[in-house]
């Protein structure tokens, strides 16, 4: 059975609603980049003096403004959509940030019940795989010189090949 948690959700609820989460806020980063695209790519959203402005290629951009701060619609209202997935990708990562902040919350108030979901070990059976590790390390040890045995062989045969298809000089 397992132990009920802060705010009775247990470790496994807490996983289910980060990973929930986690999707939704990819959902929303993915949404954030079609936005982006969509209004790079549209030209009825760029304004008539950018496109002239005698602006470098690497000048300053848009991107460098706080998280918090919206992007300016100013030159063709078109980041109504932009701000929509913005705003949907800082409530997931909130979200998301809130879960995993629990789970390790919980895992202490756990104490000893955490060490209860570790297998046991038994020390036989770790015995008897010691011993198999041995005796598999032994074999890999001999194949290996029979190996060695037999590469030294091939090179031998091979040099003895060469030396009958060379040509005999006169």
């Amino acid at each position: 059975m397992e132990e009920r948690m802060t705010g009775g959700k247990t470790r496994q609820e807490l996983g289910l609603e980060g990973q929930r989460h986690l999707e939704e806020t990819i959902g929303a980063a993915f949404q954030i980049l079609s936005s982006m695209n969509d209004e790079l790519c549209n030209p009825s959203f760029w304004s008539p003096s950018s496109a002239s402005s005698s602006a470098p290629v690497g000048g300053p951009d848009t991107s460098d403004h706080a998280p918090d701060s919206a992007p300016s619609s100013a030159s063709g209202g078109g980041g109504g959509a932009l701000d929509l997935a913005r705003l949907r990708y800082k409530s997931a990562v909130s979200s998301l940030r809130a879960v995993l902040v629990a789970v390790p919350c919980n895992a202490k108030e756990m104490g000893s019940e955490v060490s209860a979901f570790e297998p046991k070990v038994d020390p036989t059976e770790i015995e008897r795989l010691e011993e198999r590790v041995s005796e598999l390390r032994k074999e890999l040890a001999n194949k290996n010189k029979h190996l060695k045995l037999l590469i030294d062989q091939l090179r031998e045969l091979i040099a003895d090949i060469s030396m009958w298809q060379s040509p005999c000089s006169a």
